[in-house]
C-alpha cells in the first residue's frame, strides 16, 4: 500500500499576501504595466486558494492575474525576474513558454535585470516576501519602508473624551455628525395599527370572511395579522442655565441629532420653557445651534427644573411624554423646592416609559447627588448617566436604544 506523499511547503510561508500583491504590483507599474485593482484583488485570492508551493506556480498565478496585454508579458517577465532573482527561488526553465533570452549572453535560462528607479535602491524599496515587515516596536530605529505604521487612535475618536470646554465650533460640529450617525437603532413600542401576517397570533374576521366570499362562506383559509411597530417617542429638556454654560451647546447637537434621526421633541429651559425642535432641525448645524441659542432668552441665568417640567406636561407638547423617553440634561441645580421638583417628577414618571437624568458632574470620581433637586429628582429616575464628553453622549444614545 503506498504512502500518501506529504503536502509540500508553501512558498512563501508567513506572508501578508495583500502586502506582497501591492508591493509587486507598485512594482510593474513603475515600469509601464496597467496593474488595476481588480487584478490585485485575483491575485490575492489566488494566492488565498491556491497557495504556491513553487515560484513556477507564482509565476504563473501573477501573470494570469496581474497582466491584461500581451505586449505586457514581456516587462512583466523582466520585473518578475528582477525581484525574485536575488531571493535564490529557482524557476523551472520548462515552466515557460517561451524561455526568456538574455540580451548581456550568457546562459539563455538567465534573466535579464531591469532598470529601477531611484526609490528601488533604497532599503526597504523591494517586496516584502522574505520576511513579513518589521513590528512598530522596531520601525523607529529602522529606516525600512515596509514597517507596520502604529495605529494611533484618529482625532475624531481622540476629541470624544475631551470635555466640553476644550472644544472649539469646528470640533463641536465634527463631533455632532459622529453622534448623528450613532442614532441607528431606536427603539419601537406596539401600535394600534394592524397589518396581515402569517406569523401573526390574531386572526382578522373581517378579512377572513371577506375572502370566504368566493368559497360559499366557508373560511377556507384564515387571515393572521399582528400589531404594527413604530418607533418610540423620545422628548429631551436641556437645562442653560449659568451653570450649565459649557454643556449646553454639546447639548444642542444631541438634541439636534435626536430631532432628526428620531423626530424627538427637544426644550430648553432655565427659568422658562422654550421649545428648540423647529430651528434644530434646520440642515446646517451651524445655523441651527445659532438660531436655537438666540431663541432662548434666558440663558445663563437662574434655574427653574420644577416649574419648567409641570410647564411641559399642562402644555399640549406634554402628550408626546406618554409612553416616550424623557431625557433631562442638567446638574441638578435648582432654585424651585426640592418637594416640588419631586411631585413634578412623579407626574413625569407615570406618564413616561423610562426617564433619563443626564448630570455632567456625574463623570467626577466619586461623585454623589448631594444637591437637594437632584437627590429628590432621583428616585423617580430610571439611570442617571454622566454626559460630561461626546462619548459620554453616545453611552446616553446607547442607553436608549436599548430602552426595548
Amino acid at each position: 500500500m503506498s504512502r500518501s506523499q506529504p503536502p509540500s511547503p508553501a512558498l512563501l510561508p508567513g506572508v501578508d499576501r495583500a502586502a506582497f500583491a501591492v508591493a509587486l504590483a507598485v512594482r510593474l507599474r513603475r515600469h509601464g504595466v496597467p496593474v488595476g485593482l481588480t487584478g490585485i484583488e485575483d491575485f490575492v485570492r489566488a494566492m488565498a486558494v491556491s497557495p504556491p508551493v513553487s515560484r513556477a506556480e507564482l509565476y504563473w498565478a501573477a501573470r494570469i492575474s496581474l497582466v491584461r496585454q500581451r505586449c505586457d508579458i514581456e516587462v512583466f517577465d523582466a520585473v518578475f525576474s528582477a525581484v525574485f532573482d536575488s531571493g535564490g527561488l529557482a524557476l523551472d526553465p520548462h515552466a515557460r513558454r517561451t524561455p526568456q533570452v538574455n540580451p548581456h549572453g550568457g546562459d539563455d535560462d538567465a534573466f535579464a535585470s531591469v532598470s529601477t528607479s531611484s526609490t528601488d535602491e533604497q532599503p526597504g524599496g523591494g517586496l516584502p516576501w522574505v520576511t513579513l515587515p518589521q513590528v512598530v516596536a522596531e520601525a523607529g530605529e529602522s529606516e525600512s519602508e515596509l514597517a507596520v505604521p502604529e495605529r494611533l487612535p484618529s482625532e475624531l475618536d481622540g476629541l470624544a473624551d475631551v470635555s466640553f470646554e476644550e472644544l472649539d465650533a469646528g470640533e463641536m460640529d465634527l463631533l455632532s455628525r459622529w453622534l448623528a450617525a450613532a442614532v441607528v437603532d431606536w427603539p419601537t413600542r406596539r401600535s394600534r395599527r394592524h397589518r396581515v401576517d402569517t406569523r401573526g397570533h390574531r386572526i382578522a374576521a373581517r378579512c377572513t370572511l371577506e375572502r370566504s366570499r368566493r368559497t360559499g362562506w366557508e373560511p377556507i383559509e384564515l387571515i393572521r395579522v399582528r400589531a404594527i411597530d413604530k418607533p418610540r417617542p423620545v422628548v429631551m429638556l436641556c437645562d442653560v442655565s449659568q451653570s450649565m454654560q459649557a454643556q449646553a451647546p454639546a447639548y444642542f447637537h444631541l438634541m439636534r441629532a435626536l430631532a432628526l434621526v428620531a423626530r424627538a421633541e427637544v426644550f430648553a429651559f432655565a427659568t422658562t420653557l422654550t421649545r428648540l425642535t423647529s430651528v434644530l432641525t434646520h440642515k446646517s448645524a451651524e445655523v441651527a445651534i445659532e438660531q436655537a441659542t438666540d431663541k432662548v432668552t434666558d440663558r445663563f441665568g437662574g434655574t427653574r427644573i420644577a416649574s419648567n417640567v409641570q410647564a411641559l406636561l399642562s402644555s399640549h407638547h406634554g402628550g408626546r411624554t406618554r409612553g416616550a423617553i424623557v431625557i433631562v440634561g442638567s446638574d441638578g441645580w435648582d432654585s424651585d423646592p426640592p418637594e416640588d421638583l419631586a411631585a413634578a417628577m412623579a407626574r413625569l414618571r407615570r406618564r413616561a416609559h423610562r426617564v433619563i437624568w443626564m448630570n455632567p458632574r456625574a463623570g467626577a470620581p466619586g461623585f454623589e447627588p448631594q444637591v437637594a433637586a437632584m437627590a429628590a429628582a432621583l428616585p423617580y429616575c430610571d439611570k442617571l448617566l454622566p454626559a460630561d464628553t461626546f462619548r459620554s453622549l453616545q453611552r446616553v444614545i446607547t442607553e436608549i436604544s436599548h430602552a426595548r
